[in-house]
């Protein structure tokens, strides 16, 4: 099973394409704040019923804290975002997809299964 990141679900929303994946509520959140207000209600509920949607529980929060030591101390700090879509693949065992691989490719090795798209 894969974790969608924002950018592949943007792409995939923009093309009115299905994939039959997860996403983190942080991907929920960076879609919703460029849809306009009028039209995000619309766009949440059509999201929701299409992607499961993972929230922040004790696991993501772990992997997030586990993954940000080890990125401070080599000094290849991401943005928080990434950060916990990131940690969200981690603690439930998803490969994450992205187009974004430079962030995400230096996770590889703090245990981030990434598929670049």
């Amino acid at each position: 099973m894969s974790l969608l990141d924002t950018s592949v679900l943007v792409e995939l929303l923009r093309k009115k394409i299905y994939e039959f994946a997860d996403i983190s509520v942080i991907t929920l959140i960076e879609v919703l704040r460029g849809v306009k207000a009028k039209k995000r209600k619309k766009v949440k509920d059509l999201i929701e019923r299409s992607f499961n949607v993972i929230g922040l529980d004790n696991k993501v929060i772990e992997a997030y804290c586990d993954l940000y030591d080890k990125l401070k101390r080599n000094g290849e700090m991401i943005s928080d975002a990434d950060l916990l879509i990131a940690a969200t693949a981690v603690s439930h065992g998803l490969k994450l997809k992205t187009k974004n691989r430079k962030h995400f490719e230096r996770l590889r090795k703090h245990g981030l299964e990434v598929v670049f798209v």
